[in-house]
């Protein structure tokens, strides 16, 4: 899940960076509100969750939520601020914020109010995806496979658990790498132009070493498509 976390508290919003990457989250991070509307307004990129402080140079988290509301965009925001009186919780939430936490706050309750926003979003996923033999266990990080009588667990790194539970949320959809690398790599990482392809080597490899059959193909000059008929009949 990627969410972008505008907090211009430099201590603060490293901490938080850290505990949501430390959780698997991909996170984009960003100190001003104008610079988020940038990161929000860009249709590259698909956020699940934003985390926004009221207090924000240039464009505050107010006018920030106020801004999403009226361009129709549901996304999920939690609010975040030093201003805890029930007038200001009001405001927030009438802004169109999902929820609302007074700082300070411990990072436990801010990975449990973003489980609750998620729950209550369309766009949650189980945290066991499957399609046809395949399964993705987000508790272990691992690739299960029941192709046989015996079936492979497979254990994933963090990139690979992400690319392979992304393409698997778009069964026979190919994505190009670009719009990979967009989604699964911070904005400000710049990895290079052949990672995406590096990983599906890792992938494949991995798979191949376990005797297990591969259900993403590589779409020359386009991209990426996880094949839900492999995945039926591997």
């Amino acid at each position: 899940m990627r969410i972008l976390l505008v907090e211009d508290e430099e201590d603060l919003g490293l901490a938080i960076k850290q505990v949501l990457v430390s959780e698997k989250y991909i996170v984009d991070w960003v100190a001003d509100g104008v610079e988020a509307w940038h990161y929000l307004d860009n249709q590259w990129t698909d956020y699940s969750v934003a985390i926004i402080d009221w207090l924000l140079p240039k464009l505050s988290g107010l006018e920030l939520c106020q801004r999403l509301r009226s361009h129709q965009n549901p996304l999920p925001v939690l609010m975040l601020t030093a201003l805890g009186q029930p007038e200001n919780r009001i405001t927030g939430l009438d802004a169109g914020a999902d929820d609302y936490l007074v700082k300070p706050f411990i990072m436990e309750e801010l990975l449990a109010r973003l489980r609750a926003l998620q729950r209550r979003s369309p766009h949650f996923q189980p945290h066991t995806l499957t399609i046809g033999q395949y399964s993705l266990d987000d508790a272990n990080n691992a690739l299960c496979v029941n192709v046989t009588q015996t079936p492979q667990t497979i254990p994933l790194t963090v990139k690979e658990f992400q690319i392979f539970a992304y393409l698997m949320k778009h069964p026979d959809r190919i994505i190009s790498g670009s719009k990979i690398r967009s989604q699964l790599w911070d904005l400000d990482a710049e990895p290079m132009s052949n990672v995406v392809a590096a990983q599906m080597r890792l992938i494949r490899r991995k798979l191949a070493n376990h005797n297990c059959i591969c259900p993403i193909e590589t779409i020359r000059g386009q991209g990426y498509r996880f094949n839900s008929n492999l995945a039926l009949s591997s």
